[in-house]
């Protein structure tokens, strides 16, 4: 910018000798020299400000992946005994048995670092429409969602996860790795802290596998079924959630 004020006395000078033709001319030229000083030094000023001033990038390696309800289920699995009057009026014999029920209603999403999968974890969560849920019998379905857990009244079961542990330092494309996901389960608006024991698998943008826990009904207010000369139901019980996400 210094060489401005000499251009213009320049064209000034000039114009004061008669010098119509060649004033403007030299006017031209000045300002093109001031121009080519300047110009490098404010381009790679505005660009030093502009780097200043942009949103750190995301941490190297962490990518996130959203779970694909079509090709994911969240599922319980619990321990029943059916009695004598099960037969009569359920149509089931006596005995004990593993009764499950799933919903495919669940989102969410994993953020994980890939360099590091032990690193402190990003978003990680995901939710369930308990409401959804459906067995081999619909009165069972049916009595969980007005009864007892009372699901339409309290429809989403949600993990937020809050530590990982025990997952490899390196990572191969293509490789299962099991790990330990730790945080908290709200159900009907009871927060437990849980751990899922996890197997998965990242094959290009796919990450998928398996998670399991095991809980107990009463740890969220709810009072395991037992009707009399009927049915019976354990207090513990296991959550699968089989999950298909892409990053």
């Amino acid at each position: 910018m210094r060489m401005f004020p000499l251009a213009l006395l320049a064209a000034l000078v000039l114009a004061a000798c008669g010098g119509t033709q060649e004033a403007p001319a030299a006017a031209t030229a000045a300002a093109t020299v001031a121009a080519t000083d300047t110009a490098p030094d404010t381009v790679a000023e505005t660009a030093t400000e502009t780097a200043t001033d942009a949103a750190p990038g995301p941490i190297s390696g962490q990518r996130t992946f959203v779970i694909v309800p079509e090709q994911s289920k969240a599922s319980y699995v619990m321990d029943e005994s059916f009695l004598g009057g099960a037969l009569a009026k359920y149509g089931i014999a006596a005995g004990n048995s593993k009764t499950t029920g799933g919903t495919q209603q669940i989102r969410g999403q994993l953020q994980l670092n890939l360099d590091d999968l032990n690193a402190a974890l990003g978003d990680n969560s995901f939710t369930v429409q308990l409401n959804t849920l459906a067995s081999d019998q619909d009165l069972r379905d049916q009595w969980i969602r007005d009864n007892g857990p009372r699901f339409n009244q309290y429809p989403d079961a949600t993990f937020v996860a809050t530590a990982i542990e025990g997952a490899p330092a390196a990572y191969d494309n293509g490789q299962e790795v099991s790990f330990k996901l730790s945080g908290d389960l709200t159900v009907r608006d009871v927060a437990k802290p849980v751990t899922f024991d996890v197997n998965a698998k990242l094959a290009g943008d796919t990450l998928s596998g398996t998670a399991t826990t095991r809980v107990k009904l009463t740890d969220f207010g709810i009072e395991p079924p037992n009707f009399a000369n009927t049915l019976t139901v354990e207090d513990e019980f296991t959550i699968q959630v089989d999950f298909v996400a892409k990053g």
